[in-house]
């Protein structure tokens, strides 16, 4: 949701700039915009609608000289995306430029005083009053542009990352975050800024992140200094970026969601490296090795995630009681911010995010460390807010995902969640040994499994064909294939715009079965393992009232293919497992629909890919 990129050094700004945009469109945006400085101190700011080859055409005759500047891609929170909403944007005097990710919460009071003592707005946005306020901070304190950065956000409340240039001394860049990522990237005599490392992975391996409420000062032939809003000194914290540029690439694919999709395989062999050993019979997570007592003694695990991630965390809740028989409550972050909820010292609350920056669960942790509940975060992106925030967790290691709609990083938090599950199991003796080491093995050749899957990806795409016609569709499954069936509508929903609606299979007859008719699709996810002849029930239903069914079924099922439209097989495997092969052909039917209708799958309409505002 919205990007940033900066660049300070000797090397001409906008090519860098140009490319960092582009590397920041999988995070969802509708307008793009550059601010640079030439040496002759001139700002220039171009922005534009639409996408970043939008912007490269409208900077294409313009003066894009200069080695100092600053970027964005933004996704519309206040004022409509147009021109003069897209960042940067100028204060008062047309001295500074700002970028900003984020949403400021007392904007409107902010603003209202500043036109009461003589400044102009130009755009509807949150972002201008950040501009100029800091421009009043050095009006009316007669401060340095160093100074009047913390000063200005001391009165700020909300979320932001911004990244500030003066044009009265183009050797500095100033940046700063609460509540949204960013990240420096150090090079030979120069600085990066990125809200991730995608634009910076290109340049350097060296990167500092940025913590909350800290304000980040970047001059030329000088080391970094930080400091917090109250202006103490920080020592920054060299890294090294555990990423490669070819995991941002295409790679042949047509589509990141496409690669993402064919990645799986090798993302959960990897996300089990290492923590499963089928010859010891042992599942090794530190996070819970580490903090053995905490979760043993746990009055309950509360999960909080969003969207795609409270999908894996239901499922997660069936593996946690299933097999640790430790009771789970699934939240969404959004909601459990907000209602006051009953915390225990004696919980543990599991933040599931693919980005590590989500706002509503980054505050859901927030507010659950109040209460001293023990917090285990479960991300993808190393170095990334959740990690700092939390007590301990893992990493899914599913590596970038750039295609908006998320795929490998579900099926990589749904493996995690299983090892979780195991561990615990383990650790409690809840299991008898017997089955553990069953599933262990079984574990391991999912990832094969998934590959034989991908095998009838022609297939799939060819019955996709059939479906650009349908408004609406319904998706069904029971036990662990009711959270499968949210994801698979949520998927189709995301990147073909075809409203779309998962519901547990017995549910179809307490009210969704009234849209059911010979139009539309109904998707039955109806494994041997996982109540199947309820399900089998539940589709004579809808083929009663002239539905047409799309099932998963598990390989050499007949009985459903007889009595199904479309059918599509999966390799059998133990129930709680269905889930990690009964999404990939769900994942893939989505796809192809959304290719079919022509749909942007990478980057569909109004969504972001990390959620960092409410």
């Amino acid at each position: 949701m919205c990007g940033i990129v900066a660049y300070l050094g000797s090397k001409q700004a906008a090519p860098i700039l140009i490319k960092g945009l582009h590397r920041l469109e999988y995070r969802g945006y509708d307008s793009a915009g550059i601010a640079l400085i030439n040496d002759n101190n001139n700002l220039s700011i171009y922005k534009s609608k639409g996408k970043v080859s939008a912007l490269e055409a409208l900077i294409a005759d313009k003066d894009t000289s200069g080695t100092v500047g600053i970027a964005h891609t933004r996704w519309a929170t206040h004022g409509e995306p147009n021109d003069v909403n897209a960042h940067p944007h100028f204060s008062e005097h047309k001295n500074l430029a700002l970028i900003h990710n984020g949403i400021i919460e007392n904007y409107k009071t902010l603003k209202a005083e500043l036109i009461n003592r003589g400044y102009h707005f130009h755009s509807d946005t949150d972002t201008e009053v950040l501009i100029q306020l800091i421009q009043f901070m050095m009006d009316s304190h007669n401060v340095s542009l160093e100074e009047a950065v913390p000063l200005a956000l001391q009165s700020v409340i909300g979320a932001y990352a911004i990244v500030v240039i003066d044009k009265n001394n183009p050797n500095v860049l100033i940046a700063a975050r609460k509540g949204s990522p960013l990240i420096v990237g150090l090079g030979d005599d120069e600085f990066f800024l990125g809200s991730d490392a995608t634009p910076i992975v290109e340049y350097t391996k060296e990167v500092i992140y940025i913590d909350e409420e800290q304000v980040v000062f970047l001059e030329r032939g000088k080391d970094v200094r930080i400091t917090d809003l109250s202006k103490v000194a920080v020592t920054p914290v060299v890294e090294q970026l555990a990423l490669n540029l070819d995991a941002i690439e295409k790679g042949g694919f047509p589509h990141f969601m496409l690669k993402e999709i064919y990645e799986q395989p090798e993302t959960l062999r990897i996300s089990m490296h290492g923590r499963l050993n089928p010859e010891l019979n042992q599942v090794k997570l530190s996070g819970i090795i580490d903090n053995r007592e905490r979760f043993l003694n746990a009055r309950r695990i509360i999960i909080c995630a969003c969207g795609t991630s409270w999908h894996a965390g239901l499922i997660g809740k069936y593996l946690i009681e299933e097999l640790a028989r430790i009771p789970v409550e699934v939240e969404y972050a959004s909601e459990f911010r907000y209602r006051n909820p009953v915390i225990y010292p004696d919980d543990v609350v599991i933040a599931i995010s693919q980005s590590g920056e989500t706002a509503d669960t980054l505050a859901a942790i927030k507010l659950a460390k109040e209460h001293g509940a023990f917090l285990f975060g479960i991300c993808n992106v190393v170095g990334s807010s959740i990690p700092r925030e939390t007590n301990s967790g893992c990493y899914t290691h599913a590596g970038p995902e750039i295609g908006v709609a998320s795929t490998k990083a579900f099926t990589s938090q749904v493996s995690t969640l299983t090892l979780l599950a195991l561990s615990l199991a383990q650790e409690k003796g809840t299991i008898p040994q017997e089955r553990f080491a069953e599933l262990i093995a079984e574990l391991q050749r999912i990832p094969d499994k998934i590959e034989k899957i991908l095998e009838h990806d022609e297939k799939i795409s060819q019955i996709a064909k059939v479906f650009t016609y349908a408004h609406n569709f319904i998706y069904l499954g029971r036990a662990y294939n009711y959270p499968v069936a949210l994801e698979g509508a949520l998927k189709l929903k995301e990147i073909s715009y075809i409203h779309a609606e998962g519901y547990p299979a017995a549910e179809m007859k307490h009210g969704p079965i009234a849209l059911i008719d010979d139009e539309l699709p109904v998707v039955a996810i109806a494994t041997r393992k996982g109540r199947y002849e309820k399900v089998v029930s539940n589709i004579e239903e809808v083929k009663a009232r002239k539905g047409r069914v799309i099932s998963i079924v598990t390989e050499g099922d007949v009985d459903v293919k007889n009595i199904s439209d479309w059918s599509f097989e999966i390799p059998d495997t133990d129930e709680i497992f269905v889930p990690l092969l009964s999404t990939i052909p769900l994942q893939l039917l989505a796809y192809h629909i959304a290719i079919a209708k022509g749909r942007d799958v990478d980057q569909p309409r109004n969504l972001a890919k990390s959620v960092t505002v409410e």
